[in-house]
């Protein structure tokens, strides 16, 4: 693994890091104020080929390294996390997923659109009854010849407001469990769906979340992704790439808290002399610096297994669940670094440490994601599904 970026990579940085100054930066702030998704930003992105990188050409993307997906992340969450988060369930969570596992008639049709901006994605998994127990979908999909008939709901969607084409897991087989689930391909203008609401957040706002209601919703066979029943393998490889490709939103976050507080250390006096030589604000760069660079470690480590094996997991949980939490340390010492001006809304780090928290909840919380890393180290036999029932208040089964 090659630790440096390649000359094709750092010129895709440099072009996006220029398109994000100039289009994203800007209306960050009002983005988060009025909780308003920036299409025009979005769209911006699109003509700039930065919505699909890693889609193939056929279908409008440039057929590149999730590195380089990661790379472009990155770049937009120095600017605006939300704007990152929602084109990373759009490129990546639903995008690459059905480029992965989709019939060439499914890439025709589902990704059309897609690497423009033209047609927005969103992946529907999470239920208010199936968060970080993500196989316990109620959702439901009954097989009535040549359809299914979707109905159920699903909780916490990124993107599900504004989305015009989603993926979405189902029951089709409830007796058995997680080998009953099924992935399927609806668009938001199937009769039978909705957005029952726009959510509130806290951080992250601007990148619209959503809960969402399939009543009696049709879909045709062909638009099942996958074969019947055999929709966890694609919902686990999706959840490993996912976890590897959205690190680069907290590694972007670390850096933004980084360069601010270099700078602000460098000019800021008090006492007669800059802060930058006080020796506690050198521990706290010190410690910002050393949580980038192995986040970034980290996030690399994870983009190549993931390229090599979409299955295994330990990499990319090891990575986002440090580098979640390292963006979240980072932009709290950024703040205590600029003192009550790091405290005003003027300035962008208290955004970044709302919208940085959720990192640590979404893709599998923090301690999901260390239940993951824990129990591949152990081996066979250490899966939640091996382990005996826990016993009862009085020591019963």
């Amino acid at each position: 693994m090659d630790l440096r970026l390649s000359p094709d990579e750092e010129a895709v940085r440099d072009a996006a890091r220029e398109i994000v100054r100039r289009e994203v930066a800007p209306i960050a702030d009002r983005t988060d104020r009025e909780d308003r998704f920036p299409a025009e930003a979005f769209a911006r992105l699109g003509e700039h080929g930065l919505l699909a990188p890693t889609l193939p050409p056929e279908v409008g993307g440039l057929g590149l390294s999730y590195r380089v997906q990661a790379v472009i992340l990155e770049e937009i969450a120095r600017a605006s996390p939300a704007l990152a988060l929602s084109v990373g369930a759009h490129s990546n969570l639903y995008a690459d997923n059905v480029a992965r596992n989709g019939t060439a008639d499914q890439r025709r049709r589902f990704l059309a659109g897609v690497a423009e901006g033209r047609s927005i994605g969103a992946l529907a998994l999470t239920e208010p009854d199936a968060g970080s127990d993500a196989v316990a979908i109620r959702t439901r999909a009954e097989r009535r010849g040549p359809e299914y008939v979707l109905r159920g709901s699903k909780q916490f969607i990124t993107n599900g407001p504004v989305a015009s084409v989603l993926l979405v897991y189902a029951k089709t087989a409830p007796e058995r469990g997680p080998r009953g689930i099924t992935a399927f391909l609806v668009r938001s203008d199937a009769p039978g769906f909705s957005v029952a609401r726009a959510l509130d957040k806290m951080g992250m706002r601007g990148s619209p979340t959503g809960e969402l209601a399939f009543r009696d919703v049709r879909v045709p066979v062909g638009d099942r992704l996958g074969e019947e029943n055999e929709g966890v393998r694609i919902m686990m490889s999706g959840l490993n790439v996912e976890r590897a490709v959205l690190a680069a939103i907290p590694v972007g976050i670390l850096e933004e808290c980084l360069a601010r507080s270099l700078a602000y250390a460098r000019e800021r006096e008090q006492f007669g002399q800059k802060i930058g030589r006080f020796e506690l604000i050198q521990e706290k760069l010190a410690n910002m610096h050393a949580d980038l660079s192995a986040s970034r470690l980290l996030l690399y480590a994870a983009l190549d297994e993931v390229a090599q094996d979409p299955t295994r997991r330990i990499a990319s949980a090891t990575a986002l669940t440090y580098a979640s939490e390292a963006s979240t340390r980072a932009a709290l010492e950024a703040i205590q670094i600029h003192g009550g001006y790091g405290y005003m809304r003027d300035l962008p780090l208290e955004r970044l440490a709302r919208d940085a928290k959720l990192l640590e909840i979404g893709a599998g919380t923090s301690e999901i994601r260390r239940l993951l890393v824990a129990r591949e180290l152990l081996g066979p036999g250490y899966e939640r599904d091996e382990r005996p029932p826990a016993p009862g208040p009085s020591g019963a089964g």
